[in-house]
């Protein structure tokens, strides 16, 4: 007998559990993410994730993290303390074709004045995926700003290369979803968690 209820008091338990560890996430194509992420001893809070669509392929995940959550470009750009984004790929794609729609998205949403004064941590961050032969499904992107060090970049868990310092380095790399003319106008309205023009939204 007390065999017997030991066995259902551990399942339940286990139920339990299983049912406050996935209260914390959301879930996009697929790609489970948390609500809550720690950066540089903050807590972000996930903003809005969405789907990057090339046609009517899915390419990735995208998600932004920030601490309080914004609903507007100029109010997530100007956001205080640590952010993030993370991209977690839905298919195999080549380093070439991933880094030209990062860097056709920086050339479309960047000014050319802010574009001179960045020109060597542009050129970097276009040689750090030529040091990626492909990118595979499943794998994940993650760019951080932190303040006092700069945009990090890391993939599958590894940092790649030295910081790049400038917040506005930074705002740029945001823009190439949330600018005027982001690679996926969907993806846009998710990272801010509006509605979706597909049809759905950030959840």
């Amino acid at each position: 007998m007390f065999a017997q209820r030991s066995k259902q008091w551990m399942l339940a338990l286990s139920l339990s559990l299983g049912c406050l560890l996935n209260a914390g996430a959301t879930e996009v194509a697929g790609v489970k993410l948390d609500d809550a992420v720690q950066v540089a001893g903050n807590e972000l809070k996930l903003n809005g994730a969405g789907i990057r669509y090339k046609a009517i392929f899915k390419v990735y995940v995208a998600a932004l993290y920030l601490k309080e959550k914004k609903n507007t470009v100029p109010d997530v750009l100007a956001s205080q303390g640590p952010r993030r984004v993370a991209i977690t790929m839905l298919r195999d794609l080549s380093n070439e074709d991933f880094g030209r729609g990062f860097m056709q998205g920086i050339q479309q949403n960047t000014d050319k004045s802010e574009k001179l004064k960045m020109t060597s941590q542009f050129l970097r961050f276009g040689e750090l995926f030529a040091s990626v032969p492909e990118l595979k499904k499943g794998d994940t992107m993650i760019v951080d700003w932190v303040p006092n060090q700069g945009t990090i970049v890391m993939l599958n868990g590894k940092k790649m290369g030295e910081p790049y310092p400038d917040l506005a380095f930074y705002n740029a790399i945001l823009r190439i979803w949330l600018g005027d003319s982001p690679v996926d106008k969907g993806l846009k309205k998710a990272m801010l968690a509006e509605q979706d023009e597909r049809g759905g939204n950030n959840r």
